[in-house]
C-alpha cells in the first residue's frame, strides 16, 4: 500500500533518546485509537454479503463458465476489417478443457471491444455456457484468462523486493497481504452493505496504517509519531474532501461503473463514497511521506544532539520541503494515468477550458487530487512536529540535565 523506505532504524532508535512524557502521551493515545479502531471494526463489519437485486442481468443462475482454448480464428463475414470498434467481429473456435462438453470445439463470437484486443489462437478463454432453446447451449465469452501473466508480473514483483530490501522488503510484502485483505474483506463489503462511508474510510484506513507502518517498520517510537502524522493527516484529508465533494456539488456518479452502481444499489450514498476513494487513494504516498520524516528528525537528533527542538523542526521541514516537492507530482500524475482516457476525450470537445473543468468527470478527478495533495503537504509539519517533541531535548537542555541527575 506504501512505498516506505527501507532503512535499518534499529540501532538508530536505541540511541536517540525519547521523552519520558512524549512516550507516555504516545503510548496512551495509540491505545485510545487502537481500542476506537477496533471497536469501529466490530461495530462497521459487514454481517451479511449485499445482493443484487432479484432479476439482475448480472447474477450467474443456471450459466457455467469454464475454460477453453482458441484453435482456430477468422473475422466475421460481411464486416469491414477497417470499420470502428462498435462494427469489430471475429469467429473463434474454442476448445473446452472444463464443463460437461470438456474437449468439444466450440465457436465463440467476439465483439467490440473483445475483437480488437488481440486474442490470437492459443490463447485461453474463459467461456460462459448459456442453456438456450430446445437444449442447445451457446458459448459466449467472459473474459481473457490473465492469471498466468498476473502470476508471472506478481513473481517477479515479490522476487526484485526480496532481492532488494531482503527481510525489510519481506516485512513490506506481509503488510501489503494484511492491507490488502482489510481492503476486499471489510471496506469494500462494507460500503456495498451501506455502511456510512466516511466512518468505513476512517476506520479501515487507520487499521491499514496499524498494519503497513508497525508490520513493516517495526514496533518503536519512531513509527509511533509517523503513525500519529499520519492519523492527523487522515483526518485533516477526510475533513478536506468531504468539504471539497461538497463544496463543489459533486454526486459521485460519473462514470459508467458508478451509474450501473447507482441502478444496482441506489441506495448508497455516493458523495460520500467518493470522499471515502478520495481518503484510500492517497494512503501509499501518505505512508511514504510520514515515515520519512520521522526517520530524518531520528536521524537529524543522532547527528545533532545539541539542536533544540525549534531547530530540529526547522531541519526536518527542509528535508521534508525537498520531499514534497518531489512526490506532489507524483500523486498529480498517478491520477491523470488513471483517468488518461477521459482526458483525451474530453480533449477532444471544442469547449471552453473552464467548462471541461466543472464537468462532473474532471471536477471529480480535480477534487480528488488536491484533495488528497493538501492532506500529502500537511503531513510534512505534522509528522515532522510530533517526531521533534517525542526525541529527548537537546543535550544539555533541562530534560537531559534531569535525565543525568536521576542516573547518578
Amino acid at each position: 500500500m506504501g512505498a516506505g523506505h527501507s532503512h535499518d532504524h534499529s540501532a538508530l532508535d536505541a540511541d536517540v533518546g525519547v521523552s519520558r512524557m512524549a512516550r507516555t502521551i504516545t503510548s496512551i493515545a495509540l491505545a485510545v485509537v487502537a481500542v476506537v479502531t477496533l471497536a469501529g471494526l466490530v461495530w462497521l463489519w459487514p454481517t451479511e454479503r449485499a445482493s443484487l437485486p432479484e432479476g439482475s442481468t448480472l447474477t450467474a443462475e443456471g450459466i457455467d463458465v469454464v475454460a477453453g482454448r482458441v484453435v482456430a480464428l477468422e473475422a466475421c463475414e460481411g464486416v469491414d476489417p477497417d470499420a470502428g470498434v462498435q462494427h469489430a467481429c471475429a469467429m473463434a473456435d474454442v476448445e473446452l478443457s472444463e464443463g460437461p462438453d470438456a474437449g468439444a470445439t466450440v465457436p465463440v463470437e467476439l465483439v467490440g471491444v473483445s475483437a480488437r484486443s488481440g486474442i490470437a489462437t492459443g490463447d485461453r478463454l474463459q467461456v460462459a455456457a448459456i442453456p438456450g432453446g430446445e437444449g442447445a447451449v451457446v458459448y459466449s465469452l467472459v473474459t481473457v484468462d490473465r492469471m498466468p501473466v498476473i502470476f508471472v508480473f506478481g513473481a517477479l514483483f515479490v522476487a526484485v523486493v526480496l532481492a532488494v530490501a531482503g527481510w525489510k522488503g519481506l516485512r513490506g510484502l506481509l503488510g501489503l497481504v494484511i492491507s490488502g485483505w482489510l481492503l476486499f474483506a471489510f471496506i469494500i463489503p462494507a460500503l456495498a452493505a451501506g455502511e456510512a462511508a466516511v466512518p468505513v474510510a476512517l476506520v479501515g484506513s487507520t487499521a491499514i496504517m496499524f498494519v503497513v507502518l508497525y508490520v513493516a517498520h517495526g514496533v518503536s517510537m519512531r513509527t509511533s509519531s509517523a503513525f500519529v502524522g499520519t492519523l492527523l493527516s487522515l483526518i485533516a484529508t477526510t475533513a478536506l474532501g468531504a468539504v471539497g465533494v461538497w463544496a463543489a456539488r459533486l454526486s459521485g456518479i460519473s462514470t459508467d461503473e458508478t451509474l450501473m452502481l447507482a441502478n444496482l444499489l441506489g441506495e448508497l450514498d455516493f458523495p460520500d463514497i467518493l470522499t471515502c476513494s478520495l481518503v484510500i487513494a492517497g494512503l501509499g504516498v501518505l505512508n511514504d511521506v510520514t515515515i520519512t520524516q520521522a526517520s530524518a528528525v531520528w536521524e537529524l537528533r543522532a547527528a545533532g544532539p545539541h539542536l533544540t527542538r525549534r531547530e530540529l523542526f526547522a531541519s526536518g521541514m527542509r528535508i521534508g520541503r525537498d520531499h514534497i516537492a518531489s512526490t506532489i507530482y507524483t500523486i498529480v500524475f498517478a491520477y491523470a494515468g488513471a483517468a488518461l482516457s477521459l482526458l483525451l476525450v474530453l480533449s477532444l470537445y471544442d469547449q471552453p477550458l473552464h467548462l471541461l473543468l466543472s464537468t462532473e468527470q474532471f471536477a471529480e478527478e480535480i477534487i480528488r487530487t488536491l484533495g488528497s495533495g493538501i492532506g500529502l503537504v500537511l503531513s510534512v509539519p505534522l509528522t515532522t512536529g510530533v517526531a521533534a517533541l517525542t526525541v529527548e531535548g537537546a543535550a544539555g537542555g533541562p530534560l537531559s540535565r534531569i535525565a543525568a541527575r536521576r542516573a547518578v
